[in-house]
């Protein structure tokens, strides 16, 4: 009989998923372009912590009005990154997230501290205060270049997708 090294434990064991590329943040999360807001997930801890990044651009369209001598991104857009950032390790978790969307229950010491403009880099980190099976309470910090500009408590729900309806036909005359 042979002995099982730990080793050979191990490499039967499937690895654990601690990055994600574009793709596979949008085979997770239902947002799509202009209000995708995050392009990377760089660590991941299951049910813990999480941290992505976001590289902000002048050609996103909140910047023609918001503001168009001084382009500043929107801090309820960073709020929202700080919300699909910690959707990404929620719904990692949910088997059956095609039929679900995450969304917000509530917003707590939102604080923004310095301005975000194109070029900039956001680190979105995400530290899990509460888990419960379809409810997450979560800390974010956005930094960039280190520096602190926008943190908050963010609440959400997993809720069931309604169904589309099949499109209506006109009454025929």
């Amino acid at each position: 009989m042979s002995e099982t090294t730990t080793e050979q434990i191990a490499d039967e064991q499937p690895a654990v998923h601690t990055t994600m590329d574009i793709l596979e943040i949008m085979s997770l999360l239902p947002h799509r372009y202009p209000f995708l807001l995050i392009d990377r997930v760089v660590e991941m801890e299951r049910k813990q912590r999480i941290v992505a990044i976001k590289n902000v651009t002048i050609n996103e369209p909140h910047f023609q009005g918001h503001f168009p001598d001084y382009p500043i991104m929107p801090g309820v857009l960073m709020v929202e990154a700080i919300a699909q950032t910690g959707g990404a390790l929620l719904l990692s978790e949910i088997p059956d997230r095609n039929s679900k969307l995450m969304v917000f229950t509530g917003i707590e010491n939102a604080r923004f501290r310095r301005p975000v403009v194109p070029g900039d880099q956001l680190r979105i980190e995400v530290t899990v205060l509460q888990w419960r099976s379809r409810a997450v309470k979560m800390l974010g910090n956005i930094t960039v270049d280190g520096k602190l500009v926008c943190d908050a408590t963010v609440m959400c729900q997993v809720v069931p997708r309604v169904a589309k309806k099949a499109a209506v036909e006109a009454p025929s005359e």
